[in-house]
């Protein structure tokens, strides 16, 4: 009642409106310090793609079959969950610009040695050194954010960090395309007498030290400062970022959050089905569903892909950075509409432009044809057809499956269990990547039309588990969208007896 009369009384007076925009003083403060912790959020993006114009390269290199090719692409996922469940502590312990730092370095270190190695398991030592940097950026650089934004612009500075994922997958792919482009093949020489394949890791060096730079230059979390008794320094960073009229409820509820956390420390997020509570496995199959459409398959290998079926390298890289691109465009769509349209609905639309397109690049690949030099080609109109429907298929997930999940794992789940919730969700996910990743380069030197129509069912799979499990939580209080859950589940389970 006492937030309820002081959001009130902000009303009546015009503060909440205009003090609070993203166009104020403080609102552009806010947006500097988004920005600079969503250098994270590049991170990911680009080492999740940096791969895709060195993977044809690195196997014939070091002469690797399709598992082992699958194994490196994949091995980075496995450093990723771990950074990932490590995140938590270590930022807990040391400090959320410490292990910005922490993790900078080790992706700087791994974009280095990646570029300079000389087998392929000393790739896959430095992609797993590199993924825990990035699991690192994964969790912090959100949380961070979160913890810095107004209440008020806290949603629009968020999304920021899912809109930086997709840019670094742009700068990934354009990077890998000029630099292939340059040296007129990724597998011809470059610079000092190495091969453009391994200019493609070295150049990640430059955003991990940028990252690097920026944790010494961004105040410390006001989150992070409070729980270790420096109350002071924490209203002192939340002077520049609140209007006064604010500073003192903004301070007092982020204590009472900060002691309920410490209350909820013990909470289990054991349950009933299977050892978990259902809130929780709604969670992991929402992540499970999210990569067993397939999506980094198209980020991993597209320019690998491509050629495979009679385009050629040039083209591929080109054909790789529009579709990149497509994603940003397509995210910053969802970003606009997820407040006004509503969650459930445009997951539901996208599971179903993924299933259709998924569907017809399957049928696309029904009528690949080998070559007489030994190459598959897909012949007109299949090609421009499969072309066509990978980028509707791009569409589909970046404008609904990409940034909603991570919309409802944040909201979804109850504060006592929150932080176990989410990283039991976000460790299903990268699991999920993994085993997609890993898998294929065999799938798809067995069979590209079933490896499509596997995605596909998925993507079906994921239309229909929406339609029966999720409700939707737009306008929702977000300590009230468990319930909303629970009686999803209630009137589903009533209605099969």
């Amino acid at each position: 009642m006492e937030a309820r009369g002081y959001r009130d009384r902000m009303k009546s007076t015009g503060q909440d409106s205009a003090a609070f925009s993203l166009r104020s003083p403080f609102g552009r403060r806010a947006i500097g310090l988004s920005v600079a912790a969503a250098v994270g959020g590049f991170l990911f993006g680009f080492d999740s793609s940096v791969i895709n114009g060195a993977v044809d390269s690195i196997s014939r290199d070091f002469a690797l079959n399709d598992v082992i090719t699958g194994f490196v692409v994949a091995i980075a996922l496995v450093g990723c969950a771990v950074g990932a469940v490590i995140a938590g502590n270590l930022s807990d312990r040391w400090g959320r610009l410490r292990v910005m730092f922490l993790g900078a370095i080790m992706f700087f270190v791994s974009s280095l040695g990646a570029g300079l190695a000389f087998s392929a398991w000393d790739l896959a030592l430095w992609r797993v050194i590199g993924g825990l940097g990035i699991g690192i950026a994964s969790v912090v650089a959100p949380a961070y954010i979160a913890e810095i934004a107004p209440r008020q612009v806290r949603g629009a500075l968020a999304s920021l960090q899912q809109l930086a994922i997709t840019i670094g997958i742009f700068a990934a792919l354009l990077s890998d395309a000029l630099l292939a482009g340059t040296a007129g093949g990724a597998d011809n020489a470059l610079w000092f007498g190495m091969e453009a394949w391994r200019w493609m890791f070295i150049v990640g060096i430059v955003p991990a030290a940028v990252y690097g730079l920026l944790s010494f230059t961004l105040p410390e979390s006001p989150r992070y400062l409070i729980s270790t008794g420096r109350s002071d320094e924490a209203r002192k960073v939340f002077e520049r970022l609140i209007p006064a009229d604010d500073l003192d409820q903004t301070m007092k509820e982020l204590r009472n959050a900060i002691e309920s956390d410490r209350k909820n420390a013990g909470v289990s997020i054991r349950g009933p089905v299977l050892g978990l509570q259902r809130i929780v496995w709604v969670g992991i199959i929402l992540s499970v569903f999210q990569q067993f459409v397939g999506i980094n398959v198209i980020f991993y290998y597209s320019t690998s892909l491509w050629q495979s079926v009679g385009f050629e390298e040039s083209d591929s890289f080109v054909i790789s950075v529009v579709t990149s691109i497509t994603n940003v465009l397509v995210t910053l769509v969802a970003i606009f509409l997820v407040d006004r349209v509503g969650r459930k609905p445009i997951l539901l639309t996208g599971s179903v432009l993924m299933t259709l397109s998924l569907g017809l690049m399957a049928v696309a690949f029904l009528f690949a044809e080998t070559g007489s030099d030994g190459a598959v080609v897909l012949p007109a109109p299949w090609g421009p057809i499969a072309l066509v429907a990978a980028n509707v298929f791009v569409i589909g997930f970046g404008a609904s499956w990409g940034p909603l999940v991570w919309v409802l794992l944040g909201e979804m789940f109850p504060s006592r269990i929150r932080g176990k919730a989410l990283g039991v969700a976000a460790g299903a996910q990268w699991v999920a990547n993994f085993l997609i990743t890993i898998s294929f380069p065999a799938m798809s030197s067995w069979s590209l039309p079933l490896t499509y129509g596997m995605y596909a069912l998925f993507a079906a799979l994921s239309f229909i588990y929406v339609a029966w499990r999720v409700p939707e939580t737009k306008g929702t209080d977000i300590e009230q969208t468990e319930t909303l859950f629970i009686h999803q589940g209630d009137k589903k389970d009533a209605a099969k007896s």
